[in-house]
């Protein structure tokens, strides 16, 4: 293979806002960190020693429309002369702030950072954010820095509260890494000794320290719950309801997420409309919400996100089910004709789709999304059924009233 060659920079707009005046003047980043550099300051061992510096690699996208426009990346490191000292991340905002931040412009910056900040640069990182709305930062720390000392836990906090994604590099990121910001020389990325129980060990403590409320689905349930075959395997399990569903804003930044179980009485769409209802989302702003759910809505789940998505314009709500509920019922093939008469995505689960919600639902420890037998074809022979039935929508008859939906039985699907 052919060695890497140096990138062309792309520039980030002209117009300027304050915030980083205080900040030294730091020369630009580097391109490439060497293999050796990174395999060792990036290492997620659970305490390092003799590992005082601390490497930012970054990602820079100005979007346009809600696409990028235009992207621009390299690597900072700390600067530990005694005249000017500086960590990596301020040495980035200092950059980048020189770069004339247009207010009118929209930001998504990445990090993968060898340690999550100190209390000091979460700080000021945290005030950045207040400040410049138009930015949003996601970040991706190899180690937690003294994750056991009080200040540490509240500088990340800070950080998770002016909206910056806040989570551990797992092994999909160290390869992204490895692929983008080091001078591989064509080499694979080779995971070193105990990367994956190191990285369940230190998402763990993060987990603690943010107070996330969200609990990840184990491993075991999320393939017994959301496998598509049409029979359940031996030995046998009752098959529940489970929704899983991203909040976004149209640039792509997750504002929330979460997972949602039926229970006695309460289905699980239900208790999903009752805590974005509870968000209180800005009418003025337009909203992106994904849900993934193991069964379709049922008759009377789906007239409740027809109430819900009524009239609120801001919202577009798309649906993924790993399987049709009840799909030969007419009442069930109604259900989901209205939603997509209200303009409600209905569609069904592919690999695409598990993968992400592999990635961002289950405590996977690292390990990347495997398929079970048949899943293309067990997926793509449910899409033929769900597309017949959206294609023989026909209004409901004026003489047909919602009762027959009301006589609809609760109970775990």
């Amino acid at each position: 293979m052919e060695p890497q060659r140096p990138r062309q920079r792309a520039g980030l707009g002209l117009a300027s806002k304050g915030g980083c005046s205080q900040r030294p003047r730091i020369r630009n980043p580097v391109e490439w960190l060497d293999r050796q550099t990174f395999s060792f300051h990036f290492r997620n061992l659970r305490f390092a020693n003799g590992r005082n510096c601390s490497y930012l690699c970054y990602q820079v996208e100005r979007l346009k429309h809600c696409s990028p426009d235009s992207t621009d990346w390299g690597v900072f490191q700390n600067r530990v002369y005694p005249e000017t000292p500086c960590h990596a991340e301020l040495c980035f905002l200092s950059w980048f702030c020189a770069k004339k931040l247009s207010p009118y412009e929209q930001y998504r910056i990445t990090w993968f950072l060898s340690w999550s900040p100190c209390l000091s640069c979460a700080e000021q990182v945290a005030a950045f954010l207040k400040e410049n709305r138009n930015v949003r930062l996601s970040i991706f720390a190899a180690r937690l820095y003294y994750f056991w000392k009080p200040e540490c836990q509240h500088g990340l906090r800070l950080l998770h509260h002016q909206r910056a994604w806040v989570r551990l590099m797992s092994l999909r990121e160290f390869k992204y890494c490895w692929k983008n910001f080091v001078y591989n020389q064509g080499m694979p990325f080779k995971p070193w000794k105990k990367l994956r129980k190191n990285y369940q060990f230190l998402a763990a403590k993060l987990q603690e320290i943010l107070g996330n409320t969200m609990n990840l689905l184990k491993k075991k349930v999320f393939q017994q719950q959301f496998g598509n075959q049409h029979r359940v395997p031996l030995p046998r399990y009752r098959r529940k309801t489970y929704l899983c569903y991203q909040l976004k804003q149209l640039d792509g930044f997750t504002l929330d997420k979460g997972c949602f179980r039926n229970k006695k009485q309460r289905h699980a769409e239900i208790c999903f409309i009752d805590k974005i209802t509870s968000l209180n989302l800005d009418p003025n702003q337009s909203y992106k919400i994904i849900c993934y759910v193991t069964w379709s809505p049922c008759p009377t789940c789906a007239r409740e996100l027809v109430d819900f998505i009524n009239g609120q314009d801001h919202l577009s709500l798309q649906i993924f089910a790993s399987r049709l509920y009840f799909h030969w019922v007419k009442l069930f093939q109604r259900g989901l004709q209205q939603l997509q008469a209200a303009q409600v995505s209905v569609a069904v689960m592919t690999r695409s789709e598990f993968e992400d919600c592999w990635e961002e639902f289950v405590d996977n420890q690292g390990m990347p999304f495997e398929s079970w037998d048949k899943l293309e074809q067990y997926s793509e022979s449910i899409s033929r059924r769900l597309r017949k039935i959206l294609l023989d929508w026909c209004p409901l008859r004026r003489g047909e009233t919602q009762t027959r939906m009301e006589k609809f039985v609760w109970g775990e699907r």
